[in-house]
């Protein structure tokens, strides 16, 4: 016998009716919680690339470039797109659905209204502007229809009008400026209180400042993400200048050790022409005055020039260079210098030409001589950094013309750390400026196996002007370390 009494007229609920229900609820329950976790599981896996679109993210220079334009991956570019296009998808039958059932708006005004609210997204992509005035008017009518059929309802902006301007202003806010962004947002509070204004005493549910609130958030979110990657764009720029200004700077520098190093030679020829105009006159007989006048203008004529040359020189020396007094080495001083690499750990071969072929070295103008020795050392000092213990052929080999300078390592022996293998690239920049001022040629660049390969072509004499003869191509097809290996083992070694 049951304890509460029925009332009249209704039939009483059976046990098993109620354990129906309840098992019913608990089964929407259920699905409820699978499709939240669904929805959790896909955002954490969702969230890196999320992430990374974000970090990436550069605010569009064009007019109409559309967001995401200059990130680097496809998808990354056409997200926007899929964006919009589901919010669109889903907001425009929505929108006219539920004007037309809940807030009794008819048919034909209740599409237009959907559609002019959600349709314009697609536009936010490229020109949000041009899709905030079309957006805009058509939230304000929404509104106005849907002020008399309101009561107990979201009013005066439906649930599905503030996702779509939310998703707009955050799209607006990307890429218009802070003056604009205010703009948009004193617009949308103004008609948001004036709406609001006639719902005071009314049984709505008031939304003008949630509309207001979440608006604000999306324009201040979107400001802040354009002023991040205006600002990471900046310094993308300032690091490129400083790097053209420090490549820049060092070619001069490097221009100027040239001259420092070019001095000793040019000042030993000039010295050895002063000494024999002055001495020539005791040391021949007879010489007319005419020849003695001669002789004494040439000396007088070397004196000033090499005066001349060392004034011109203190420009180039810093007050925190020292003079380099010693003898500038030369291609005499290879063997010291590979003897050196070797006690350093990197097991050096030499490969010369053939004694008969060692005497064309005399023909090798000073400045081609001292050019070859720096090109060979800057590329073993470039082993010793960067491939630590790897095996490395230099290679020297004259047709009488022309010098070729072959330098061919091949990958380290042991890891190099990041701070020791990172490079700027200057000491090619130096090779280059030294193999450009001699008339040659220089080509430099990574083996298949891992190495690096140095060649410099040198012209053995003076270099001769473009109307006699052009520029010597530079070396481009590309060899490996053991064709060079196999190639230094025809030529005899070393006298």
């Amino acid at each position: 016998m049951s304890n509460a009494a029925t009332p009249p007229g209704q039939e009483p609920r059976a046990p098993a009716d109620e354990s129906a229900g309840h098992g019913a609820r608990h089964r929407a329950l259920a699905a409820v919680r699978r499709r939240l976790g669904t929805a959790r599981d896909g955002l954490r896996a969702a969230g890196p690339s999320l992430r990374e679109a974000s970090a990436t993210f550069v605010p569009p220079t064009g007019a109409a470039e559309p967001l995401l334009a200059q990130a680097p991956k496809r998808w990354m570019r056409r997200l926007p797109y899929v964006i919009v296009l589901g919010f669109a998808a889903v907001l425009v039958p929505v929108t006219a659905q539920v004007l037309g059932s809940d807030y009794g708006v008819n048919d034909g005004l209740s599409g237009a209204l959907g559609f002019a609210q959600a349709a314009p997204l697609l536009l936010a992509v490229s020109r949000p502007l041009l899709a905030w005035w079309i957006i805009f008017p058509a939230n304000l009518i929404g509104a106005i229809a849907v002020l008399n059929d309101g009561a107990g309802r979201p009013s005066p902006f439906t649930a599905m009008a503030i996702v779509g301007y939310v998703v707009l202003c955050l799209a607006l806010s990307l890429r218009e400026t802070r003056r604009t962004v205010i703009g948009v947002w004193l617009a949308t509070a103004v008609m948001s209180l004036v709406l609001a204004a006639p719902e005071a005493s009314s049984d709505s549910q008031d939304t003008s400042v949630l509309m207001i609130v979440l608006s604000g958030a999306a324009l201040l979110l979107g400001t802040l993400l354009r002023e991040r990657g205006e600002t990471r764009r900046r310094l993308v720029e300032q690091e490129t200048i400083s790097e053209a200004e420090r490549a820049r700077r060092t070619l001069l520098e490097e221009r100027a050790r040239i001259a420092r190093e070019l001095h000793d030679v040019v000042a030993h020829h000039m010295t050895v022409i002063s000494v024999q105009a002055d001495s020539a006159p005791y040391r021949l007989a007879d010489v007319s005055d005419d020849v003695r006048g001669e002789f004494e203008s040439i000396a007088v004529g070397a004196r000033d020039s090499l005066s001349e040359m060392r004034r011109l020189l203190q420009v180039l020396r810093s007050e925190d260079t020292q003079d380099e007094r010693a003898p500038q080495p030369g291609l005499d001083k290879l063997r010291q210098l590979v003897e050196a690499t070797r006690r350093g750990g990197v097991p050096v071969e030499l490969s010369l030409p053939e004694p008969t072929l060692v005497k064309e070295w005399a023909k090798v103008s000073p400045a081609v001589d001292l050019s070859a020795y720096r090109i060979v050392q800057e590329a073993l000092s470039n082993v010793v950094r960067h491939a630590p213990g790897a095996p490395t052929q230099v290679s020297l080999s004259t047709d009488g013309r022309h010098l070729t300078v072959l330098v061919v390592n091949g990958p380290g022996a042991k890891p190099v750390s990041g701070l020791e293998s990172s490079g700027t690239g200057h000491g090619l920049v130096g090779m280059g400026e030294r193999v450009r001022l001699v008339g040659g040629s220089l080509d430099v660049g990574p083996l298949p196996d891992g190495g690096f390969r140095v060649a410099a072509r040198l012209p053995v004499a003076e270099p001769p002007s473009p109307a006699e003869e052009p520029m010597p191509e530079p070396i481009s097809e590309p060899i490996s370390a053991e064709q060079s290996a196999q190639q230094s083992a025809k030529e005899p070694g070393p006298p």
